[in-house]
């Protein structure tokens, strides 16, 4: 046992245990090394492309789901206007 009355075995662990977290905490994550690779092998310009391409598809979900949320709210409970009935003889 050493001076705080604890075994040396736990000091080593607490010890590894340390120098993981510290290996975790400074080590790049995977979007720095995914972002690191894209731009060493997309020009610029493509990659201002792709960023609007994914901005303007965003834009056309979000103008579906205003559309419908508008709808919903409009007519909770009404039927569609569209159709109508037909009588068949």
């Amino acid at each position: 046992m050493d001076e705080s009355g604890r075994g040396g075995g736990e000091n080593e662990r607490l010890l590894d245990l340390e120098q993981r977290i510290e290996h975790l905490e400074t080590r790049r994550s995977a979007a720095e090394r995914s972002r690191s690779a894209m731009n060493s092998m997309v020009p610029s310009e493509t990659r201002q492309h792709l960023r609007a391409a994914g901005r303007e598809q965003l834009l056309a979900v979000r103008s579906l789901l205003d559309h419908w949320i508008g709808r919903l709210r409009d007519e909770p409970d009404k039927p569609d206007k569209t159709r109508e009935n037909i009588k068949i003889d």
